[in-house]
């Protein structure tokens, strides 16, 4: 299998000021792209821009709520879009396909493996996947943060080796002293604390801001994938950094080690969709705690059940004093998890196998 990278790239960068599409600057995307594809890597292409290309393109008739303005926008501004990128890149041989995806379409393990499947056959066979939200559809209680939450769950679902996060900045910035110039964040571990040098400011055509870069790079990292914060403004950023990174100026967020299942992957990125919380005991949590034993979630260590969650639903496990644990998949229903609390002798409610630990990561 070819190497795999996430490239996701935020309106700001794909329109002008005045909402038409930077036609130039798409173009050397779409030339990096090309280049990333002659030397063996598949790249999937995660490309906001529909909503601030449709307000471009029209002008409502009436005055719209935020979400009717966003369905409209995007459902003209998405083929517009699209558009433009099948012409870029048949220019370069290259044929593309779109992918609209809605945050409820990661909530169960079948339409993320049907996701999954998708994208991978489209890359066995040559295409270029363009992915973005489907803003025509989604409402506010189900969107994503922002297209980088997206990118996000796409390369850990597809086993990426790097994620490029591309913004209008080199990276996450430091202040080096009273009255002196910032400087760029270099490298950032995952016991590093980013939030210092945030602020609460969002991109002007977006949703997202730093915040949630930084938020996703570090999960992302935290699962053994390499992320990176880059400036989309700058000449042949995206090969520079495959081919010459320490000739780059951008922001990493260095990868630990962890090797999680499929599985596993798919229960980290469900934090919104949990669907019942089970407090356990102390002896229960103190084993689940030691990431180094394989322990299942059994009926004789849960305290309290909470909600009314099904087979195969997402459920928190916490300890009595309310700090998180795991995430996990159940195997059979609230009711039956009631029926059995504190007994011995019953089969997990949580094998391992489908078991997320939530010590040194932060979930989705």
């Amino acid at each position: 299998m070819k190497p795999r990278i996430v490239l996701k790239v935020g309106s700001n960068l794909l329109t002008n000021r005045d909402g038409t599409l930077n036609v130039t600057r798409m173009s050397s995307f779409v030339d990096q792209i090309a280049e990333l594809r002659e030397m063996k890597y598949d790249v999937i292409f995660v490309s906001s821009g529909a909503v601030a290309s449709g307000r471009g393109e029209l002008k409502a008739r009436k005055s719209l709520d935020s979400v009717q303005q966003r369905q409209l926008y995007s459902a003209v501004g998405q083929v517009k879009l699209m558009n433009l990128y099948y012409d870029l890149f048949r220019e370069k041989g290259i044929k593309v396909g779109q992918v609209l995806t809605m945050k409820e379409n990661f909530s169960t393990r079948h339409e993320y493996l049907n996701q999954r499947n998708c994208m991978t056959v489209m890359l066995e066979n040559g295409v270029l996947p363009i992915v973005n939200e489907n803003d025509t559809l989604s409402i506010t209680e189900l969107m994503f943060t922002d297209n980088d939450e997206l990118s996000g769950l796409i390369a850990s679902m597809l086993d990426a080796k790097l994620l490029i996060l591309l913004t209008n900045v080199d990276g996450i910035y430091r202040n080096v002293g009273e009255g002196a110039a910032s400087s760029v964040v270099r490298r950032i571990g995952l016991d590093d604390d980013f939030e210092q040098y945030l602020s609460s400011a969002r991109s002007s055509a977006g949703r997202g801001g730093m915040f949630t870069k930084c938020n996703t790079a570090r999960k992302m990292a935290a699962e053994g994938i390499r992320t990176c914060i880059a400036n989309g403004e700058t000449p042949h950023i995206i090969c520079d950094l495959v081919t010459r990174p320490e000739e780059c100026l951008f922001t990493e967020f260095l990868p630990g080690k962890k090797n999680l299942s499929s599985v596993k992957k798919w229960i980290a990125h469900s934090e919104g969709f949990i669907k019942g919380v089970v407090t356990v005991n102390n002896r229960a949590a103190m084993k689940l705690l030691d990431e180094q034993e394989a322990v299942s979630l059994l009926p004789v260590g849960i305290e309290q059940v909470v909600g009314d969650f099904k087979e195969g639903d997402i459920i928190r496990i916490v300890q009595a004093d309310g700090s998180e644990i795991a995430l996990g998949r159940a195997a059979y229903g609230a009711d039956e998890a009631r029926l059995h609390l504190g007994e011995h002798n019953q089969k997990p409610l949580v094998h391992y196998d489908y078991l997320f630990h939530l010590k040194g990561h932060d979930s989705l």
